[in-house]
């Protein structure tokens, strides 16, 4: 791809999120075809130019005094992120999932999947106010959610913008450790005061905080209520906080993510103690879906940066996708990548098929296959998408290592997908809580996968073959260390992150599989199943370079038809 050459549609130019959506989706989408299509020309278009530049030269800034010395508290953003934040919402990355005819959320994970391959640091906040408006819209009192919701899912360019506020200095990960506190104010709200150590979108419009009401004796999590911070009230003047600075961080420089002292701030309680800590935790989860997508997304940017580079490139007489170790490079990024997306999607699919029931029913099973889903895919696809934008670096050389590309921008904002909305070791944590007896996470995984293999169709030999044996051994080890943590739950934190690695890994194979076998029985297509081997072969079960006779040559024949998912 020539530098500064236009990029192709997000949404017509990839198969892969068609087949992805055809395939998992519940109703028929195409009634919102149009709006994907034009999300994702704006998304490699104007949206993807503003992005650039701003994280290169118009990053926030932060004024905390105006020219006279009064405190103004004012983030100045680039006329471009502005436009782009205006803009993202007004093609319904929210409020297309709420109205007289509302969309999947399917489709609005499509659109933060497209949004990511350009500017991650706009899908941060998008993020956020989709979480904050489902939080409104399912769980609220009816009043604050008329009140407020509307103000969230507009499409006129001046929607406000949401944020999720748990995390104090002390307690990191640990919400529980809330020292915020919440007073009534005696008019039916609430004042809070303490401090939150990381804001994302700190000046977007409303906020989630986490705070524990006044003379409030439980302990932890159980004490915690949950209240919506606008930045602004209803007159306009600023709520009453004081951001004492802007993060300077690695990755993700177009968002300002600050620390904000709550003084006396004006707030409004969504719930209680105990159920506010749930509702966070509700907030979370929808924001760990689109965490997982926008992983997938950078590694889709990262392929297509690199691809598009390699095919242009000749280096020692020849083009550099002729040479074997090149080409091995890249089934390292399209394999991860197309299990990463049917993952992510998976947890999307969950959602949608979960997320109007109630809250109290935490042992529905559509509830925690969501969560366990989500968990997986959260963890797994922010791993992948570390060494995949670190790899089309090295694919493309010392050319992809300097920020006339994106390449360095996506490995810098690929790194804060493992962090965001819980580390790994928090994502293993959710796991084993689901896995005991009273969720039934164990078992609703094994079944889940029974499925997939008792309806799987005889896939072309030579790949069905071959997955077969390894994929079988991965299944039961899965088995044997989820009997190992449910043995003995003292020693199951020990095992926790590993076991949640292979769950992770095992599913998304599972997926590529059953992919593999639509496409084969539908249409004789056995890409998908060459692709499924690949990753069963070289991620569930590695081996050691042994010169095998009779190893497949994963460079050869078929290397351009899987690159560019044409059929074999």
């Amino acid at each position: 791809m020539a530098e500064n050459a236009p990029l192709p549609n997000f949404y017509s130019s990839d198969s892969h999120l068609h087949d992805t959506l055809a395939f998992l989706a519940a109703d028929d989408l195409s009634p919102w075809t149009p709006d994907l299509e034009s999300f994702g020309a704006w998304a490699a278009g104007p949206c993807d130019t503003a992005a650039a530049y701003t994280d290169r030269h118009a990053r926030p800034l932060l004024e905390a005094f105006d020219r006279d010395g009064l405190r103004t508290n004012r983030i100045v953003h680039s006329p471009g992120w502005e436009a782009s934040s205006c803009e993202v919402y007004r093609r319904g990355i929210v409020g297309l999932n709420y109205g007289n005819n509302p969309a999947p959320f399917l489709v609005t994970f499509a659109m933060g999947y497209m949004l990511s391959q350009a500017d991650v640091s706009l899908h941060c906040p998008v993020t956020m106010t989709g979480a904050v408006a489902h939080v409104l819209n399912r769980f609220a009192p009816q009043a604050l959610s008329n009140k407020y919701l509307p103000q969230l899912t507009r499409r006129d360019g001046h929607a406000l913008s949401g944020g999720t506020w748990a995390t104090e200095l002390h307690g990191g990960s640990d919400i529980g450790a809330t020292t915020t506190v919440a007073t009534p104010d005696g008019n039916g709200a609430f004042r809070l005061n303490g401090l939150k150590w990381f804001t994302s979108n700190a000046n977007g419009g409303l906020a989630l905080a986490t705070a524990r009401a006044k003379g409030e004796k439980a302990p932890g999590s159980k004490g915690l209520g949950v209240y919506l911070v606008p930045t602004h009230l209803e007159d306009g003047s600023p709520n009453p906080m004081i951001v004492r600075r802007l993060k300077d961080k690695l990755g993700t420089c177009a968002v300002p993510t600050g620390e904000i002292d709550l003084t006396d701030t004006f707030a409004e309680e969504i719930a209680a103690a105990p159920e506010g800590f749930k509702l966070m935790m509700e907030a979370l989860g929808f924001s760990r879906i689109h965490n997982a997508l926008a992983a997938a997304g950078i590694q889709r940017r990262a392929f297509t940066e690199a691809l598009a580079f390699a095919e242009d490139r000749q280096a020692f007489g020849h083009n550099i996708l002729t040479y074997p170790m090149v080409r091995e490079e890249f089934l390292k990024l399209v394999a991860p990548l197309e299990a990463g997306l049917l993952l992510s999607f998976e947890a999307a699919r969950a959602f949608d098929a979960a997320h109007h029931i109630p809250l109290d029913e935490t042992e529905n099973p559509a509830r925690v296959w969501l969560r366990l889903s989500t968990a997986l895919a959260k963890y797994l696809t922010a791993e992948d998408a570390i060494h995949g934008a670190s790899r089309a670096i090295e694919i493309i050389g010392g050319n992809g290592y300097v920020y006339d590309r994106i390449t360095p921008r996506l490995l810098r904002d690929a790194q804060v997908l493992t962090v965001w909305e819980g580390p790994a070791n928090i994502q293993a944590l959710e796991m084993l809580r689901l896995l005991g007896p009273r969720f039934g996470g164990a078992t609703a995984f094994v079944r889940h996968i029974e499925d997939i293999l008792a309806r799987l169709p005889d896939i072309d030999k030579p790949a069905g073959a071959a997955i077969r044996a390894p994929f079988g051994d991965a299944f039961t080890a899965c088995r044997e260390g989820l009997a190992t943590v449910a043995r003995d739950a003292g020693q199951a934190p020990r095992h926790a992150r590993r076991l949640l690695h292979l769950l992770a890994e095992t599913y998304a194979a599972a997926l590529l599989l059953q992919r593999a076998g639509r496409h084969w029985s539908e249409r004789g297509d056995r890409r998908a199943a060459l692709v499924a081997r690949w990753y069963v072969e070289n991620r569930l079960a590695p081996r050691p370079f042994q010169g095998i006779a009779g190893d497949p040559d994963w460079t050869a024949p078929d290397f351009t038809s899987i690159m560019h998912n044409e059929m074999v």
